[in-house]
Order: structure tokens, then sequence, then C-alpha cells
């Protein structure tokens, strides 16, 4: 993944009424730490940032430049308005290219599982995203998850997700990431189907008349 550059500015004032002022000036106040540097406490353009992360969110490798000096970080965490949702703070962790860093990516499921359709079944996805570590660069966009050969009563683990090379999980291979089952309506409708299924006729005991259309015996 190529990193997007971004510019920061250094030396703004903390404290929450700054960092209002700052936010109404179209800014967003940040903090640039990791590798044993002191903390920097700087500001990026709230569109800036915003057109740098919107391709790969918080996953995009950016090129942060300050005052003239280049560093290569990730934006680690995203604090937001409780109640606009817009961005209030920012933390920049710089990293290096070779290093193997923690990243979360969308899983996202791909093709059309006919025989899940056919049978009336639904598909549940039980993970939408996994921890993966890898170098900073090779970080994907998302992990696609092809369910066309799915059946009703199966399901993909995280052992059947196909990961990039240089791309390593923890999590367990066996947990489930999307299951096929039978919707409950499918499921109500087989039980009415089986409730009002006719039984079989039993067999007539022995000495009992036929059926009611036979003709009567004749009297001596």
């Amino acid at each position: 993944m190529a990193e997007v550059k971004l510019v920061a500015e250094l030396g703004r004032t903390t404290g929450s009424s700054a960092s209002r002022r700052l936010r109404v000036s179209g800014r967003i106040p940040a903090v640039v730490y990791g590798h044993g540097m002191q903390p920097l406490s700087v500001s990026v353009g709230a569109r800036d940032l915003g057109a740098a992360l919107s391709s790969h969110g918080l996953n995009q490798v950016l090129e942060l430049e300050v005052e003239g000096s280049a560093h290569l970080v990730l934006a680690r965490q995203l604090q937001r308005h409780p109640v606009r949702r817009t961005v209030a703070h920012v933390d920049f962790q710089v990293v290096r290219r070779d290093e193997v860093v923690q990243a979360e990516v969308p899983i996202v499921v791909v093709g059309v599982a006919s025989n899940v359709e056919r049978d009336r079944g639904v598909l549940e996805q039980l993970l939408t995203s996994l921890t993966i570590h890898t170098t900073p660069e090779h970080i994907p966009q998302e992990i696609t998850l092809d369910v066309s050969e799915l059946e009703v009563g199966q399901a993909l683990r995280v052992r059947d997700l196909v990961l990039p090379e240089g791309v390593t999980t923890d999590l367990d291979p066996e947990e489930p990431v999307v299951i096929a089952a039978l919707s409950r309506t499918a499921a109500e409708m087989e039980a009415v189907e089986e409730a009002e299924a006719p039984e079989a006729a039993a067999p007539a005991e022995p000495g009992v008349a036929g059926t009611a259309g036979a003709p009567a015996a004749e009297e001596g």
C-alpha cells in the first residue's frame, strides 16, 4: 500500500478550549508518538485528514510531514464528537517500513450462495473484521471470503480465509466467520408441513367389515 502525504503543523496549544478553537478553524488536534521519540502535539487539516483516510481508513500508511521532517505513521485512534461524529482528535503512531504491525482489516463476503438460497437458508456473518500482523505497506484493504459453494448447515472459518503473502493472524483457525442456517420462516414452514402431513392408514382388523360402500348381506 503506497503511503499518502499529510502535512501537520507543530506548536499547537494544548487544552480543551484551544482544541475547540482549532476544530472551529477546520483543523484537528493530534499527537505523534512512537519509537522512543518525544510525543509531538500537532494539528492537521480536517479535510486533508478525511481525504487521506478515505480509501483505507486507519490502515492507510501516511507520510506525515512536520516542519520539514517526514515520519511514516498510522492513524491509530480517532476520537469523535459524541453527537456530530466528527473527528475530535487523532493519534499518529510512527512505524518503520520493515517492522510487523497489527491492523484490523474488514472481511468482505463475495459470491452468491445459490445452494443456500435454494434451500431457503440465510447467511450470517459472525466475524466482520480480522486482526492481522504484517508490515505497514502490506496491510490489505480487505480480505474476501467466497460463499458460492456454501450449503445450509455448513460454516466457513478463519482457516478458510485466503491471506495475502506475508500476512498472518493469531485468531483461532476454527472460529466461524460465516454460517449458513435454515431461516426461521423456513424452519417454521417445515414444522407446519410435517404436522399437517396425513398419517398412513392403519391396517383393518380381522373380522371388521369393509368400506362403507360395500353392499349389505342378503337375508336368508
